[in-house]
């Protein structure tokens, strides 16, 4: 029996690599429900310096074929256009699965889960999974060709 009965987590999930993996396996290992908030194109974009990023359509498909061939148990992808998606407001959902990176995101979502008096997430927090170099895996890396998406030198 899994741990938690549902949970969340978010990204923009531009490039699959090992850092969206890890969270994904976190996710799938402690819930048979798993909801994935994924960055709208306009939330994407935000604060970044004209990177291209695949259309929110394109990292959906992606994503989605990516968890059909690795992971059982029911998921569902939902636009994410803001920093609490269904977290804030989804009385069922009891665990986030966020990075070191990510985690004051959470302790803000429960902030405001308390004041419309719902329970605290349980928050699930994984390391960052570095590339060969020491240095965090991330798409923009990825797209900038300074690593793959395992984290080899490109």
């Amino acid at each position: 029996m899994k741990r938690y009965s549902k949970v969340c987590l978010g990204g923009t999930f531009d490039q699959i690599h090992l850092g969206h993996k890890s969270l994904l396996e976190m996710a799938f290992s402690l819930s048979d429900n798993v909801i994935i908030g994924l960055t709208t194109n306009k939330r994407a974009n935000k604060n970044r310096n004209k990177e291209y990023l695949h259309t929110y359509q394109d990292r959906y498909s992606s994503l989605e074929d990516y968890l059909l061939g690795s992971f059982k148990g029911k998921y569902s992808i939902v636009e994410l256009d803001d920093d609490w998606g269904p977290g804030i407001f989804d009385k069922d959902l009891e665990a986030i699965i966020v990075s070191e990176e990510t985690e004051k995101v959470a302790f803000e979502l429960n902030k405001n889960r308390k004041l419309r008096d719902l329970e605290e997430l349980k928050i699930v927090t994984i390391p960052l999974i570095l590339a060969k170099d020491n240095k965090k895996i991330s798409s923009t890396r990825i797209r900038n060709n300074e690593i793959d998406i395992n984290g080899n030198k490109a």
